[in-house]
């Protein structure tokens, strides 16, 4: 499946368009992530466990897009778009959504 944030796929033309599907991925940080996180801010460095989480929930939620759009016998998610959120009382909740237009090619 091609997924891609451009309004075509280069070289391909597109026969007919199904509509909009989304992908959606909601994970919680874990405590013990956010502590260390915590201490690396103040000695600087990377805070490895919040870019994993965050490459999770990307990948589940680019899964739910594509899964979503296969349904609709899709060949392509064109016009993709992401976006990030922090949920819940105390943040501790990251939410990934993806939308775009699913389509045939021809």
């Amino acid at each position: 499946m091609i997924v891609t944030s451009t309004d075509n796929v280069e070289g391909r033309r597109i026969t007919q368009y199904l509509g909009m599907v989304a992908g959606e991925a909601i994970l919680g940080v874990n405590m013990f992530r956010d502590l260390f996180s915590g201490i690396r801010d103040i000695v600087g460095g990377r805070a490895g466990g919040y870019q994993n989480a965050l490459r999770d929930a990307r990948e589940a939620a680019f899964a739910d897009l594509q899964e979503s759009a296969r349904a609709l016998g899709a060949d392509a998610v064109v016009g993709v778009d992401i976006d990030y959120e922090v949920l819940g009382k105390e943040n501790g909740m990251l939410m990934v959504s993806i939308n775009g237009t699913a389509v045939r090619l021809g």
